[in-house]
């Protein structure tokens, strides 16, 4: 059975928001309602609604109207496996000594990597994107510098492939958490996958607000693995839960972004050690002064 979105933009957060609430109030009513600034500099706000059968365009005009937003664009969503097209499209992604691959690409792995399984599944962070891509190596790139972290956590974990790869080179447990409940169970199931479910908690919290994520502080890694943002949010709590000369690795960052997150998080008191470049997107470590 196909679905539907709508989508539209407007400059404002309070119309944004408005506008979302509104929408969820819509007959036919949306599934879901999603509003959230676009991270393309233009300070445009998106507000999209997901319907199981068309939406109303009269409705819908009026309510674009009522907060001064654009037109919304409805488009038919066809019924496809999405996941079992994504799992046909992805191949397996190294990334220094990590090797990253699906089930259905078991016998890829090869000697001498360290191998994490990733299914193709709703949370973000298969490994084949190039924020993913850029975490691995950097944290690989610290590992070749003899890096030895005991006190790790995945801010943001998406899929927990962050999570999971420190969690196989070095013995500790590594805090995982999301603010997503689905991603929490993507990331439960990911490291179950991997034998690493003792070695893996996974948390449902919103930054570094979780009573555990405070209890386990400070930490000499973390990685969160967001958007701009919420990056710049999280500076100077992300500063404040790490260990003298811990280290920070960031991303969801497009190339254009990561000089003003670096500047903030030089605010914020960190030292800039490493920035790499994975296509439009970018990734930086940091390292809070010992």
């Amino acid at each position: 059975m196909p679905t539907f979105t709508a989508l539209t933009t407007l400059p404002h957060k309070p119309q944004a928001e408005a506008l979302g609430a509104a929408l969820e109030a819509l007959d036919p009513a949306p599934t879901g309602v999603g509003v959230f600034e676009l991270e393309d500099g233009s300070g445009l706000w998106e507000v999209g609604g997901y319907f199981l059968e068309a939406p109303d365009d009269i409705a819908l005009a009026l309510l674009a109207a009522s907060q001064g937003a654009k037109p919304f664009v409805v488009s038919e969503v066809p019924d496809v496996d999405w996941v079992a097209h994504v799992r046909r499209e992805l191949s397996p992604v190294r990334a220094g000594r990590f090797y990253v691959y699906g089930s259905h690409d078991a016998d890829t792995v090869p000697e001498g990597v360290e191998p994490l399984l990733v299914e193709a599944s709703m949370a973000f962070g298969t490994g084949h994107h190039g924020t993913t891509q850029g975490c691995l190596q950097a944290l690989d790139q610290l590992l070749e510098q003899g890096a030895r972290k005991h006190n790790v956590a995945d801010i943001g974990c998406g899929t927990a492939v962050l999570a999971m790869a420190a969690a196989r080179v070095w013995p500790e447990t590594v805090l995982a958490s999301d603010i997503d409940e689905v991603a929490v169970e993507v990331a439960e199931t990911n490291t179950a996958a991997n034998g690493l479910a003792d070695r893996v908690r996974c948390l449902e919290a919103t930054g570094f607000d979780h009573p555990e994520i405070a209890a386990a502080a400070p930490f000499d890694l973390i990685f969160a693995n967001i958007l701009k943002g919420p990056l710049l949010e999280l500076a100077a709590p992300m500063f404040a839960a790490t260990a003298p000369a811990g280290h920070a690795i960031l991303s969801g960052l497009l190339n254009e972004q990561a000089d003003e997150v670096t500047a903030h998080y030089r605010e914020a008191g960190y030292n800039a050690v490493d920035h790499i470049v994975i296509g439009d997107w970018s990734t930086l470590t940091l390292q809070r002064p010992g």
